[in-house]
């Protein structure tokens, strides 16, 4: 399944109203149903330079990418980073995976 990118604000604001929150060590993920797999990515200033910012951004869409292809249903997510010292794509995939599992987003 390929999902597409959140980019409009409006649609960031609905998943943040509406949606329901997961929490890991790494990362916190809003969801909510949708007709097909979105993706959208905060990342703040308090993470460091820009440099540092879009890193972490290509990290979880690669993590996100490796996993969205097992979701059973289409939905609507907004990933949020925890501050961290180290960011690593393993870390990333690995507090993703146990949220996917342990909300049964996976058949």
């Amino acid at each position: 399944m390929i999902y597409k990118r959140l980019k409009k604000n409006e649609d960031f604001q609905k998943v943040f109203s509406r949606g329901k929150k997961c929490f890991s060590p790494a990362l916190i993920v809003l969801y909510m149903p949708a007709k097909e797999t979105t993706l959208g990515i905060c990342v703040s200033k308090k993470h460091g330079t820009s440099v540092k910012r879009n890193r972490i951004k290509r990290l979880i869409r690669e993590a996100f990418r490796s996993v969205c292809k097992d979701l059973s249903k289409p939905y609507c997510f907004v990933i949020l980073p925890k501050q961290s010292e180290v960011y690593t794509l393993k870390a990333i995939r690995k507090s993703l995976c146990g949220i996917l599992e342990r909300e049964k987003f996976f058949s």
